[in-house]
């Protein structure tokens, strides 16, 4: 639609500076933008329901005469206006209204109403519903079916409603140009699908626009899916014009490694690593993302990734997201590879000083071969000096941006280094074609040999005793225990709040073992000592938040209790799950409940007692929670779609592969326009 799509929105009635700054803020500059502005959902207000069959709690269309409007002085002051339609009376009460307003009621007026009905101290009521005035002449009821859109503060309904009808009605004039190439199988044109979700008929199946189903959806979250598929691969293809260092497999070396391991690598493993070696050999960066569920074995095939960069004299940069995690790595990279006179550094939020002075310069003089830190990685006086490969250990944790700014470490002249992107949360394949299209996928499917299964049981908190007599037996036999405290996923404060108080609980029953308390408002050298001490033994049980789901490898740690593990969600549980079965004892997982526990949650812990697969458990997951939670808080823009919905749309992810390889090559031209339609602003991610 070529004249529309430049048309500013201030071209509409009663668009003036104001509200088009505010709309541009939104995100909504020119009158298509506000065509792809959809509905949340519908009412219907296409009938007139009569004030006898009014039943409570339904929204519905009523009209009838003001028979009296008063101001009630109670425990809050309203107006009451009471309406009648000759088969009842019901009352509509307002706290907040002006004197024009109570003035405009007049008695004998007649009003039509919609709202939702609710039980009242004088019967049947609506509170705060719209309304309007309508003459004898008997208006018209609504023709359509009324759409509720998404909106702002200081953007009403209403005002939605008009400037989509407006622009509704210059589409009229034009077509929305098609932008995917012609199908047959398409039930809706584009300016027909968005004709009718801005205002369906009043026979319209609000079930099946719920959830997402009417074809019409379908035909705008197919080519929403597509444009970003495109913007991705876009964001790929300006990596690999830049090109990268090539990297040949040193085999002496990595041959060295491998010997002095105390163990084989698994199939998975070594077939994983023969995909990153070729990859490394090439000179466009490797971008590829490593799944592995907990225990897999993913800092082993990180390390045969770094070794290759290091042998042929370039520098790696290893990222991670908590400062437990990264130290995890840092113990098991100084054990591997400071006997192979490897030189390392370290970088984190709390490297300060002449020890943070030292760590730049020997970074950026090239003398640390591997510097593993946090965040604090990409900060701007961190440089290096060759910087062949970044690793990003749960890449959910980070937003796009920020895996990016660490690519950006390398100088231009050697092109970009290249990316091993790793996670321990399994992401289903519906939400890794979509989040991650950008890069090349492999899986560790295999676990170690002697792995204990972890055994998972669902335990009502009024046998909590029980539970802490299981603990200090297992304690007793020379085990260590993990005592997981959640309270509230969203307050980290009420969280470390409930680990003091269950710390100081255990303490007093359980006096004579040795228990520590971990949590993520704690100092970083105090939480470290802490760690270690667990790790080498001399705590029998370790109290904590949800700070150690990942980065925490003790092998002689055989039984968990998670406490409230419904309020955690599937992937988060069992990530937490996996700091135990990790030697060859038989281990255990105690989901202490509160009562009562809704028929849903017990069915959705239920999917951790009956399976150990983490794929399986993130689908389930994905289901239920949905892409923004999977991913984690900082991946949730790229999830920010108007249409498409996941999981619910996965069954359009091939075709929108096929469709988006179409159009790079057949359409090229279409390419900008459909990230410009469907993600406008918040393609700058891709220009990182």
């Amino acid at each position: 639609m070529q004249g529309v799509t430049k048309l500013s929105v201030q071209t509409l009635r009663g668009v003036g500076p104001k509200l088009a700054k505010k709309l541009a803020e939104y995100g909504i500059r020119y009158v298509e933008d506000l065509l792809f502005h959809l509905p949340l959902r519908y009412q219907d207000r296409t009938r007139i329901t009569t004030i006898a069959a009014a039943r409570e709690g339904h929204d519905l269309v009523i009209e009838g005469e003001v028979r009296a409007a008063d101001v009630v002085f109670r425990r809050r002051r309203s107006l009451v206006v009471r309406l009648q339609d000759g088969t009842g009376m019901i009352t509509l009460r307002f706290f907040h209204f002006s004197a024009a307003q109570k003035d405009s009621l007049q008695n004998g007026n007649r009003l039509r109403c919609f709202g939702q009905v609710r039980r009242g101290s004088s019967g049947l009521e609506m509170y705060h519903p719209e309304y309007r005035q309508v003459g004898e002449d008997n208006a018209p009821v609504e023709e359509n079916l009324t759409p509720i859109y998404p909106t702002t503060e200081g953007i009403g309904q209403n005002k939605w409603r008009d400037l989509c009808q407006q622009a509704l009605t210059r589409l009229h004039g034009t077509q929305v140009k098609e932008l995917l190439p012609e199908n047959s199988q398409y039930a809706y044109a584009m300016s027909n699908a968005l004709q009718y979700l801005h205002t369906p008929p009043p026979d319209a199946p609000l079930a099946e626009l719920g959830e997402g189903n009417h074809p019409a959806q379908l035909r705008l979250a197919l080519e929403e899916l597509v444009a970003h598929n495109l913007s991705l691969f876009r964001l790929r293809e300006g990596q690999r014009k830049a090109g990268a260092p090539p990297l040949p497999h040193n085999t002496e070396q990595l041959d060295v490694f491998f010997n002095s391991l105390p163990f084989t690598a698994t199939a998975a493993q070594q077939r994983v690593l023969r995909e990153i070696r070729a990859d490394l050999a090439r000179c466009i960066p490797m971008m590829r993302l490593v799944q592995g569920d907990v225990g897999s074995g993913k800092t082993l095939v990180a390390a045969g990734a770094a070794l290759q960069a290091i042998g042929n004299g370039y520098q790696v940069a290893m990222m991670a997201p908590t400062e437990i995690l990264a130290e995890q790595h840092w113990r098991s990279f100084s054990d591997w590879f400071e006997p192979l006179g490897i030189s390392m550094e370290w970088l984190s939020g709390r490297s300060k000083g002449s020890r943070r002075s030292k760590a730049l310069n020997r970074i950026a003089n090239g003398k640390a071969s591997l510097t593993i830190g946090t965040h604090a990685l990409f900060q701007d006086d961190v440089a290096f000096a060759k910087l062949g490969l970044v690793i990003v250990d749960e890449q959910h944790r980070f937003g796009v941006h920020q895996r990016l700014a660490l690519t950006h470490k390398a100088l231009p002249e050697q092109g970009q280094p290249h990316q091993l992107i790793m996670t321990a949360t399994p992401i289903p394949r519906t939400l890794s074609m979509v989040a991650y299209a950008d890069l090349d996928c492999s899986v560790i499917d295999e676990l170690p040999p002697g792995r204990a299964t972890v055994t998972t049981v669902l335990v009502d908190n009024k046998r909590r005793d029980k539970v802490i007599q299981r603990v200090a037996a297992a304690c007793e036999e020379g085990r260590q225990a993990f005592w997981v405290c959640t309270l509230i996923e969203e307050s980290d404060a009420l969280q470390v709040q409930a680990a003091q108080a269950t710390a100081a609980e255990l303490r007093t029953l359980l006096g004579h073992l040795r228990i520590g308390l971990v949590h993520g408002r704690m100092k970083p050298v105090d939480k470290e000592i802490v760690m270690a001490a667990f790790k080498a033994g001399e705590l029998s049980l370790l109290v904590a938040t949800t700070v150690i789901e990942v980065g925490v490898d003790v092998p002689n740690a055989s039984l968990m209790v998670i406490e409230n593990p419904e309020r955690l969600g599937l992937a988060q549980l069992h990530q937490l799950r996996g700091r135990v079965g990790r030697g060859t004892q038989a281990s255990h997982c105690v989901l202490l409940y509160q009562t009562p526990l809704s028929d849903n949650s017990r069915q959705r812990l239920s999917v951790l007692r009956e399976s150990s697969d983490g794929f399986y458990i993130a689908e389930r997951d994905l289901e239920q929670r949905g892409p923004g939670e999977v991913l984690g808080t900082r991946q949730t823009g790229l999830m920010a779609f108007r249409v498409a919905e996941l999981p619910a749309h996965g069954h359009l992810l091939d075709e929108v592969q096929s469709l988006a390889e179409t159009i790079r090559r057949d359409f090229p031209e279409n390419v900008d326009l459909l990230i410009q339609r469907w993600t406008g602003s918040r393609q700058q991610f891709a220009k990182v």
